[in-house]
């Protein structure tokens, strides 16, 4: 899948589908074959985003079968077709949007991330092998190196002419990066380090291309170092590259590798694990941009707070976090596609006095299963195009000094990683139970991504942490001093605070605002559908969630009260406070992509799309909304008429919002869909 170097700015596709001239959708059985075809293009082109000409040629590049997985492949056949697919995608210049100009690259972070979403739509094994080679290992030496790295590995590594893997996580450690226990100790005689394993539990594990491919890793180590007269001491994790094998394949001396086997997906990817014994590499291997070690031993950084030199270090590999959401995204709605398209042709029961069987999808049950899920994945995806767009803006800048930016950021990211990568799992596995048996054949697909999609929860970053760290980064208000802090620490300072603790308003966009005050204050005098009622409800939920989970914290100022205790007891309110911030995000970039919409006729729909997502994040979420009398009773009632409404309401527009999400048919190739 080749990509484009076109960004918000430079993009130039042509406008001509944005001229309809309806503001009422029809029903889509009431439309002709060339309105709906209109329609379609209209949705497809608002759910693109800025980087809509980089999809477009990914479809056409992507438009093959045979890209997707095979089962009947054994396990060293379907990482050696994995392999293939790389050295393709890596000539037809893939790889080169996601590094810098002057490193060989075009520069362009959205396209790089677009183009590895649009994998998501294929084989999930490919696009967890890309993102390892370019995102996870090309990132780091692009991003922690320096122009000694830059010169002799990015452009091998942009050709796969080097292939490597990303180090860092243990088997005693992977959300905990901080404690991970492998070292690297600077020996000043020889000017090398030393990379040891000094405990079972350092043993790299799950390492993506560590089983067999990879020639050389980014390995995460507590750098051991200390200069004339001083005592080595560890200045925290770093990263180095080191060399695991030779060109036959082969271990290099103290090093040993071996091979996580069967997982529960992702047959492609030869996930591994690596011991190091006293392996020494030259200083030089060092990524130095924010620390280096002088021939004496003496530590130097530019950022002289550890934990800030820690986070900021972590911060700059981002994008692997950022594509994993993108990615999951759109594995949940290719498997929303398949399941709607099956629903659509798949027949079940008579009706009374009725000679022929009914469309499943006509059934409300059905219906309720597959749309509100439909509608979270528009919702979804617009949030994912934001993000996309902001961290392309913030990595393009010509300086990193904004680190507030930075921050909210990594904070967004971390967020909707974590509610992306739950919705798919889940929107996967509704889709299978929505197809019966025939979901449950790999011929079909479904089961299959179920199965590969499963770990993207856990990896790069764990969903429950991340959610964890987004609420976090909300109570401490983004403070500096926060950072790195234990559980306890972290309480202290929260309990310290003089201030009440809100939900952040000074950048509220306009149309939310412009919403907010057509809306009554009191939630119960506004009618349901007023967009500024849904926005409200979203927002007085966070805000009310913040200030409860502040006050619950500020117990730790007793001295009585066991600080790890009132955070440990808090934690599930924590949990609620991060779902919450990122649901009401999500929604706000729904809003704003209907109001940026030009087609009326798919602005009208994509406003019953909204409805029914917030209808039913509302019902998903009423015991909290009535417990707390956020809504009365007969307004929970009415939530959930809503739902059932607007799942009749869209029922009509089932196959037009599956095909907006522009998924290439050859992918979408399964027998279901054809025997019905």
């Amino acid at each position: 899948m080749a990509t484009s170097t076109d960004s918000p700015s430079t993009t130039t596709d042509d406008d001509a589908v944005r001229d309809d001239p309806e503001v009422v959708v029809p029903p889509t059985d009431d439309l002709s074959d060339d309105e709906r075809a209109l329609l379609v293009d209209n949705l497809r082109y608002e759910l693109d985003g800025p980087w809509r000409s980089t999809r477009d040629m990914a479809r056409s590049n992507a438009d093959r079968a045979d890209l997707l997985p095979d089962p009947s492949r054994t396990l060293d056949e379907a990482r050696a077709r994995m392999l293939e697919e790389m050295r393709e995608l890596g000539g037809s210049g893939f790889s080169a949007a996601g590094f810098a100009k002057d490193h060989g690259g075009t520069g362009d972070v959205g396209a790089s991330i677009t183009a590895i979403e649009m994998l998501g739509y294929a084989d999930l094994s490919l696009m967890v092998k890309a993102g390892v080679q370019w995102g996870l290992f090309g990132g780091a030496v692009e991003n922690l190196g320096t122009a000694r790295h830059h010169d002799r590995y990015v452009a091998d590594t942009i050709s796969l002419d080097l292939l490597g893997c990303f180090a860092m996580t243990e088997t005693g450690h992977g959300s905990n990066v901080q404690a991970l226990e492998t070292t690297a100790t600077y020996d000043p005689e020889a000017r090398e380090f030393i990379i040891d394993s000094p405990t079972p539990s350092a043993r790299k594990d799950y390492i993506g291309g560590a089983a067999q491919h990879a020639t050389i890793a980014a390995v995460f180590a507590q750098l051991i170092t200390g200069g004339p007269g001083e005592e080595p001491t560890s200045r925290g994790v770093h990263c180095f590259l080191v060399p695991i094998r030779d060109a036959d394949g082969n271990d290099l001396p103290g090093v040993t590798t071996s091979d996580c086997g069967y997982k529960g997906g992702l047959a492609g990817v030869d996930n591994g694990r690596i011991m190091f014994d006293h392996v020494r590499v030259p200083a030089d291997n060092l990524l130095n941009k924010y620390a280096d070690v002088e021939a004496d031993g003496t530590y130097s950084s530019p950022i002289e707070n550890p934990n800030r030199r820690f986070f900021t270090m972590l911060g700059t590999l981002i994008r692997g976090r950022v594509s994993v959401a993108a990615t999951a995204g759109a594995a949940g709605r290719k498997a929303l596609a398949l399941a709607t398209r099956y629903g659509l042709i798949r027949k079940q029961f008579e009706a009374p006095d009725a000679e022929s069987e009914i469309i499943v999808l006509d059934y409300l049950g059905h219906q309720r299963k597959l749309l509100p899920l439909i509608a979270k994945s528009y919702a979804i995806a617009f949030a994912q195009n934001e993000l996309t767009e902001e961290l392309h803006a913030v990595q393009s800048a010509p300086d990193d000094s904004d680190a507030g930016r930075q921050r909210e950021l990594e904070s967004a990211a971390a967020g909707l990683k974590a509610y992306a990568t739950w919705h798919a799992s889940h929107a996967i596995n509704v889709s299978r139970e929505a197809c019966g048996g025939a979901g449950y054949l790999d011929e079909n697909q479904i089961s299959i991504m179920r199965g590969d999609i499963d770990v993207f929860t856990t990896f790069e970053g764990d969903n429950t942490v991340l959610t964890q760290l987004v609420a976090k980064e909300l109570l401490s208000a983004y403070a500096d001093d926060v950072q790195g802090l234990s559980a306890g620490g972290w309480v202290k300072f929260i309990a310290s605070m003089a201030r009440d603790v809100v939900v952040e308003k000074t950048a509220v966009r306009q149309v939310v605002q412009t919403l907010l005050e057509s809306s009554d204050e009191d939630t119960e005098k506004s009618n349901l559908t007023n967009r500024g009622t849904q926005l409200r409800l979203f927002r007085n939920r966070e805000d009310h969630l913040v200030r409860t989970c502040a006050q619950r914290l500020r117990r730790a100022t007793d001295d009585e009260n066991d600080p790890f205790e009132v955070f440990n007891n808090a934690q599930d309110h924590l949990l609620k406070v991060g779902r919450a911030r990122t649901e009401r995000l999500v929604l706000e970039a729904f809003v704003q992509a209907i109001e940026d919409c030009d087609s009326r006729s798919a602005a009208e729909l994509l406003g019953k799309v909204c409805d029914l997502f917030v209808y039913s994040a509302l019902e998903d979420d009423i015991s909290w909304f009535l417990m707390h009398r956020h809504v009365s009773v007969e307004r929970a009632k009415a939530i959930r008429r809503g739902v059932n409404e607007l799942c009749r309401e869209l029922r009509p527009h089932a196959r037009t919002l599956v095909d907006a999400f522009g998924i290439p048919e050859a992918l979408l190739t399964a027998p279901m869909l054809r025997n019905g």
